[in-house]
């Protein structure tokens, strides 16, 4: 009975483990700050390569548009921005700020992807 007690216990630690560590405000952030580093590329795909590193810390391992062929930088800092929100109002400006950067990956012009870029991260910044 004392094994299964303490087995419970260790797992109970665990599970808020998980969320306690949660660092939404480092994951907005990393994403702004490669939304930033999207509008400044020189070529288009090193835009579209931080805006999907923006994205991947936005929405975390099990986003819809997270992407395993490009980083994310903010792996160590919780299950990504959206999902690690402090409130409905904070995570509906990140899906917002997401979906201006899921658009600028389909633009093949570097002037209106990097306004794209330079958009979402202000808007992310603003989700602060």
């Amino acid at each position: 009975m004392k094994k299964i007690l303490l087995a419970s216990i260790a797992g109970a630690g665990l599970l808020f483990a998980t969320t306690a560590f949660a660092d939404v405000t480092a994951e907005i952030n990393t994403a702004s700050t490669h939304a930033g580093l999207a509008a400044k590329a020189g070529t288009i795909d090193m835009m579209h390569m931080h805006m999907h590193h923006a994205i991947n810390c936005l929405e975390g391992t099990g986003g819809a548009d997270y992407d395993s062929t490009n980083a994310n930088p903010c792996a160590k800092d919780g299950s990504g921005a959206i999902n690690d929100a402090a409130n409905a109002a904070q995570k509906a400006k990140l899906q917002a700020a997401a979906a201006q950067l899921k658009s600028g990956l389909a633009l093949t012009d570097m002037a209106a992807a990097g306004k794209a870029a330079t958009e979402a991260s202000a808007a992310i910044t603003a989700a602060k």
